[in-house]
């Protein structure tokens, strides 16, 4: 048995589920979230949701943990919401916004503009003598992670002087460079 698709789910005072057929919908004071989902079942008693698998397959087994994974992280964003926070390490690197125009100086040739989704809040945090900060919030957590994961790609932390963009609290494996 699933260890985390058989635990029930408490559903917090200012937050409905409702299940329609395949389609799981969570609103809360947030936001609004839709999943679909395929091969499990999903009920709402007193309070809590539970998702419940047909058989002992491979498939089922997997979905089972997978969709009551989804459910409670839109139970949560809609609540409380989600945070990453990105900083820019490097000579130079700085990150303004105007709305949800992102405009990040990456030591390249031009700076970096980046249209951020309507449904993510951006907002960056620049104090001198520290790195700059990226913080994006939204009810909707793989949003935000793809976001992060984009900004981010424009360029990853490099291990010999951990310039780049990583998250806060990222630990980035150094090396030693040339031996002279």
């Amino acid at each position: 048995m699933s260890r985390i698709g058989k635990s029930p789910i408490t559903i917090p005072a200012d937050v409905t589920v409702e299940v329609n057929g395949d389609v799981v919908k969570v609103k809360g004071k947030k936001g609004e979230l839709t999943q679909e989902i395929s091969d499990v079942t999903v009920s709402v008693e007193d309070g809590k949701v539970t998702v419940e698998r047909p058989s002992e397959s491979k498939e089922h087994r997997a979905k089972h943990g997978l969709y009551r994974s989804l459910i409670n992280n839109m139970i949560i964003g809609v609540s409380e919401g989600f945070t990453k926070q990105l900083e820019l390490v490097g000579v130079g690197f700085r990150a303004s916004n105007q709305g949800q125009k992102l405009d990040i100086a990456l030591g390249f040739s031009h700076n970096i503009v980046l249209d951020i989704a309507p449904e993510v809040t951006v907002e960056t945090i620049s104090e001198k003598g520290k790195n700059p900060i990226v913080k994006l919030t939204s009810h909707d957590k793989q949003l935000v992670g793809q976001v992060a994961a984009k900004i981010r790609s424009f360029r990853k932390p490099e291990p010999y002087k951990g310039k780049g963009v990583k998250f806060v609290g990222e630990v980035i494996r150094r090396k030693a460079g040339k031996s002279a």
